[in-house]
Order: structure tokens, then sequence, then C-alpha cells
């Protein structure tokens, strides 16, 4: 189960190409001037099943997913078992935003969710160092890791789109 705000079908603000993005509730960051403070709510939205998010997801077969907020490390079991079901049913990439940073998330409680993503875009929003000029995030403290590659290298390694 996941708490969800929204999903939100061929979006293209959350990653390269058409997304399926599923906005999920609940944050402690509360980064001040965050573009979306109705997700820091850990009660707001409504619980939804995996298969029921699964309908949705594989209803476009073109459009990759995103995991956003709120905050979805704060929902990982939920999530590494949405984005198993993601890898196994489809061929769809994952993205995923969060505001902790990719070394604090290699622990036992996160590293399940973690494994599953394709592409992490890390870190707070920090206002003084927003920047409307850089893709897919908002400041530039920011970094967008190429998750799987940083797991099996030891060590962050940026994603780099593809040109």
């Amino acid at each position: 189960m996941i708490r969800v705000l929204d999903i939100i079908e061929d979006t293209m603000v959350d990653g390269p190409g058409f997304r399926t993005s599923i906005y999920c509730a609940g944050c402690r960051h509360a980064c001040p001037g965050c573009h979306n403070p109705q997700s820091w709510n850990f009660g707001g939205g409504r619980e939804m099943q995996t298969e029921e998010m699964m309908r949705v997801i594989e209803a476009d077969p073109f459009a990759n997913v995103t995991f956003s907020g709120g905050d979805p490390m704060y929902q990982a079991e939920g999530f590494a078992e949405l984005a198993r079901q993601i890898h196994r049913r489809t061929n769809k990439d994952i993205w995923c935003y969060t505001g902790f940073t990719f070394e604090h998330l290699i622990n036992p409680y996160q590293l399940e969710l973690l494994e599953e993503i394709d592409v992490l875009v890390d870190g707070p929003f920090i206002q003084r160092l927003r920047n409307p000029d850089l893709l897919f995030r908002g400041s530039s403290n920011q970094r967008i890791i190429d998750v799987q590659a940083s797991l099996y290298a030891g060590e962050t390694i940026l994603w780099q789109p593809d040109i």
C-alpha cells in the first residue's frame, strides 16, 4: 500500500519523455519554496494497492514512470514492491525524486527501493540555489544519478541524457 495524492499520466516534466508520475503523500523535508507543499501531509490522499497503480501504469505502453511526492523514500517498502512489479511486468524505466541524498539512502530501510530505481533526483530543494534552466530539477544542489551504475561502481555516477 502507498498513500497517493495523485497519478498524472503523460507528463513530461518529471524525467525524459512521457511519464506516469505517482505523487505520494508525506514529506518531512519541508523545503522553503517547495513546488508541492500540499504533499507534506502524511495523511493526505488515499491508500492505493500495487495492483491498482499497475493498471494505470500498464494502460500506457509508451510512458515511463516517476515516483515523486512528498517523498517516496518515506514509503520505501510500498514503492519497492511497486517498482519490482513495474520491472517484472514492463520495460519501463523508473525515476524517483527525493529530498534525501543518495549517500543517505544506502541503509537497510531504503536500499530495497533504491535497488529498483533507474534514476534518482536527490537532495532537498534549496530556494537560493533555484535555477529554472536546470534539467529535471529545481536547485543546483540536486543531482540526477544513474542509480544502477552507482550501486555497481560503489560511487555516485551522474545520469547522462541520451543525445
